[in-house]
């Protein structure tokens, strides 16, 4: 997967100070050189996340909000897929969540057409003439 450039810098310094080396390297590794069980590795997320001042962020959501991220650069519903492996349309939408501040962007692009419309001229009874005259 392509990872954000911004980001980049931020996964080589995990890798070099806490993941193991090689192609075959753990990404997470325990204190005793071990993978981490579920319940261990919950118990540092959920102080990891207090640390930061962050409630209620479950690890997975982290991928819901990489997909929705994803959603807003319009990439299209295969490249979502693509992108976390569903091999579902459904799966891509489960992981893909509408957000205000995009719902604010489709409201001003619909304005921008109507304002658009209106300028091109009107049409009988005062209405906006459609694409075709």
């Amino acid at each position: 997967m392509a990872v954000p450039a911004s980001v980049l810098p931020l996964l080589v310094t995990h890798m070099k100070v806490f993941a193991e080396s090689g192609a075959d390297g753990r990404v997470f590794v325990g204190a005793k050189k071990a993978t981490p069980r579920r319940n261990h590795y919950n118990r540092l997320w959920h102080k990891a996340c207090a640390d930061a001042g962050v409630k209620g962020l479950r690890f997975h959501d982290l991928r819901h909000t990489g997909n929705t991220l994803a959603s807003r650069t319009n990439a299209g519903t295969q490249e979502l897929m693509a992108r976390l492996r569903h091999s579902t349309a459904r799966a891509a939408l489960i992981h893909q969540h509408a957000d205000h501040d995009r719902e604010r962007e489709i409201a001003d692009a619909v304005d921008d057409m109507i304002v658009k419309a209106f300028k091109r001229g009107s049409g009988r009874n005062g209405h906006a003439e459609g694409a075709d005259g």
